[in-house]
């Protein structure tokens, strides 16, 4: 089976590419964590790296995680790996620039907002869809307060509904909104990051998160306990994930 995820150097080996490759919905499956988790180690403390630019093939960045890896036999697995992919992005010394076109949802909304930069094409969506199959998102709900404020996140959490790009650049979400990100990614690397010290860069970089790094790995760990102990014991929880595999409307008990 060929890699989920292209990855390649550009602008004179100051630039790493990590491209999403598993279109049309991209999902973050074990396969497509473990792959970008593999490529940030290998190659993104790179001498004279200056960003990373995280893109995808396709009409749409991503749908998400696997659902399938949601249920509960396979939750804590899944679980432990997309956290520990979204702090070591989290965490990056080198700017990681996001370029998002079509839907943007669930993990994949989760992956962007660890980064430090993101560019939305004028069709993107965007939004944290769990709730409506009777679940939450943990990463989310750590990454969404920090960046666009209490209020703006919960909404976008407690009613699970998706926005659009300039909707998210009004909240804060977005860093541009353009007719094509990733030439709009591109262009802010070659302006504002690629004149720049690498090394200076990684201590800007590292500053800017000091703090926020800590209280997110805290906080992770604390809701990450609570959805596979409290969360996943419920029936609901079981019965949304089910029932959006099998494509009908989930019953609610509301236990």
């Amino acid at each position: 089976m060929s890699s989920p995820l292209k990855v390649w150097f550009e602008r004179d080996g100051h630039l790493l590419r990590l491209r999403l490759d598993r279109p049309k919905a991209n999902i973050l499956d074990a396969a497509m964590v473990g792959a970008i988790e593999h490529a940030l180690g290998q190659h993104g403390t790179v001498a004279g790296l200056r960003g990373i630019l995280i893109d995808s093939a396709g009409t749409h960045f991503s749908f998400g995680a696997s659902i399938e890896e949601h249920l509960p036999d396979r939750c804590a697995a899944m679980l432990a790996g997309f956290h520990r992919l979204i702090l070591q992005i989290l965490a990056s010394p080198i700017p990681v620039l996001v370029a998002i076109r079509g839907q943007c949802l669930g993990g994949g909304l989760e992956l962007a907002s660890a980064g430090h930069l993101l560019f939305a094409g004028r069709d993107a969506k965007f939004g944290q869809p769990e709730i409506q199959i009777g679940v939450f998102a943990p990463a989310a709900s750590c990454l969404l307060p920090e960046r666009i404020g209490l209020a703006a996140a919960e909404d976008l959490l407690l009613s699970g509904r998706s926005i659009g790009a300039e909707e998210a650049f009004r909240i804060g979400l977005m860093t541009e909104v353009a007719d094509d990100p990733e030439s709009a990614a591109l262009g802010y690397f070659d302006r504002h990051l690629a004149p720049k010290s690498a090394a200076s860069l990684r201590f800007a970089t590292r500053v800017a998160r000091h703090g926020t790094i800590e209280r997110i790995s805290a906080k992770l760990a604390a809701i990450e306990k609570i959805y596979l102990a409290e969360l996943m014991a419920t029936r609901d929880a079981t019965e949304g994930l089910t029932a959006f595999i099998e494509k009908r409307p989930a019953s609610w008990k509301d236990r």
